[in-house]
């Protein structure tokens, strides 16, 4: 299924209805960042992917939700 010029011109006039001139740019620096950071993604050599929080969110958590999940892994340990 190939896409002619004239399909193409129908697609691109919807979009700018949809969406309109002030937007089109701004959709399409977003589209070109998440290409790049996919590559960026893609190209690393290691395969791990890093789910550890960063520091900043650490901090951000409540001190009370920090003291419950080590109640709660010690109560844990104690079970098994």
């Amino acid at each position: 299924m190939r896409l002619g010029l004239g399909e193409i011109l129908i697609v691109l006039a919807i979009v700018l209805l949809v969406f309109g001139p002030t937007k089109i740019p701004q959709l399409g620096d977003a589209i070109g960042k998440g290409i790049r950071s996919f590559k960026r993604a893609v190209s690393r050599d290691d395969d791990s992917i890093d789910v550890s929080p960063s520091k900043a969110e650490q901090n951000e958590l409540p001190a009370g939700s920090r003291a419950g999940s080590q109640a709660r892994s010690g109560a844990e340990s104690v079970k098994v």
